[in-house]
């Protein structure tokens, strides 16, 4: 982890974006990408290993200063190699967190991040100690050294120590990669406070669809150091024509509304919007009124004409056909319910029983629904 905090850039007119133009030549690779993102919210980069993801991350840092690049974070340009600028890594207001937490090791917890927080002026200091804290679960480690810790806390203690220099933008390379599965479970709900309780952009880079599908408001697909892809996430993993939706794994992401649980049946009632549909679940309660993130695989999607009666599926809900693709011997279709999109694989066989066609309306039988994000 490094965090800098010391600014001078360039004032541009803030739209609320963070562009980007970053062309790296290496001998084998060339990273070539143009990218328009939102200044707030987790923007995940994501692809197969030498995609370009982490050469893309040193670019944003300044690590790495690409024989042509341009980069605007919310108002302030950073580099701009038409105009000869380019501002070098350690002014740069960029917390940087990677797969290692890279604590020092003589020190403990809190002088970790005092060392952090000290590079900033206290008039700049717009995430206090105790926040960071409080965020990340870590307060009664402070006394701890990192060879007290496990792997988990090291990286909230990590994440904790770029947040301490109140950044206005925080770079995340593969932050869980070097975690077991136990350790990731444990880091992950941190995460995802970070995601709803501070207004710092993040750009989350991961190769695993999980973490991305929990974490990630707008997606970034590259492939061979060129962007395949950009968008919101949710229409990303809808796209035929991207490998989300052509693998056996695919899968929608929708919001929910926590509305009612069910404490005798340990079932969640979640309504879901523009509808008047209610999606369940197992799982224990939740503040009524927390919109809530779920992911619902396109094979335990299946559909019928009429609302099936006398049913142990949990979850019928009215929906309508909205596109297909064929793929071989299945049919993944788009479902619209409400102001949300669902994906179905069925064979092609069921798909022609059915009679199927566009704005048809269906019932969607749902086996299984995932919570991403409480």
């Amino acid at each position: 982890m490094f965090a800098f905090g010391k600014t001078s850039p360039l004032p541009v007119t803030d739209d609320g974006r963070i562009r980007a133009h970053f062309l790296v030549q290496h001998p084998g690779f060339r990273l070539d990408v143009n990218l328009d993102l939102p200044a707030r919210g987790v923007s995940a980069l994501f692809g197969h290993s030498g995609s370009g993801k982490t050469s893309c991350l040193r670019c944003f840092a300044g690590l790495d200063r690409p024989q042509q690049g341009y980069l605007q974070v919310a108002g302030e340009c950073w580099q701009d190699s038409e105009r000869g600028f380019f501002l070098p890594a350690h002014q740069r207001a960029i917390g940087y967190v990677f797969q290692d937490a890279n604590l020092f090791p003589h020190l403990n917890v809190r002088r970790n991040l005092e060392y952090g927080q000290k590079r900033i002026p206290a008039a700049q200091r717009k995430v206090a100690l105790d926040q960071a804290l409080e965020l990340l679960g870590i307060g009664h480690l402070l006394e701890r050294l990192p060879s007290a810790l496990s792997g988990g806390e090291r990286q909230r203690v990590g994440i904790a120590r770029a947040l301490v220099t109140s950044p206005r933008l925080l770079l995340m390379d593969e932050p869980l990669a070097s975690l077991d599965l136990k350790r990731k479970q444990e880091v992950l709900p941190y995460l995802q406070r970070l995601h709803e309780e501070l207004d710092i952009p993040v750009i989350y880079v991961s190769h695993a669809p999980d973490e991305v599908a929990r974490l990630a408001d707008h997606l970034v697909l590259l492939d061979e150091g060129r962007v395949r892809a950009s968008g919101p996430l949710k229409e990303l993993l809808l796209r035929a024509d991207l490998p989300f939706a052509s693998e056996d794994d695919a899968e929608a992401v929708i919001d929910g509304q926590v509305c009612a649980h069910d404490a005798r049946y340990g079932l969640l009632h979640l309504r879901l919007p523009g509808s008047e549909a209610t999606l369940l679940l197992p799982h224990g309660p939740l503040l009524q009124g927390k919109t809530v993130r779920v992911k619902i695989k396109a094979r335990d999607v299946s559909l019928g004409l009429n609302r099936a009666e006398g049913s142990s599926l949990l979850n019928l809900l009215p929906a309508q056909v909205e596109s297909w693709q064929v793929l071989d011997t299945q049919v993944l279709l788009t479902l619209r319910i409400g102001d949300q999109h669902l994906l179905a694989r069925i064979t092609r066989y069921s798909f022609e029983q059915l009679g199927i066609h566009d704005g048809q309306a269906l019932w969607a039988q749902i086996k299984s629904v995932s919570l991403l994000a409480p």
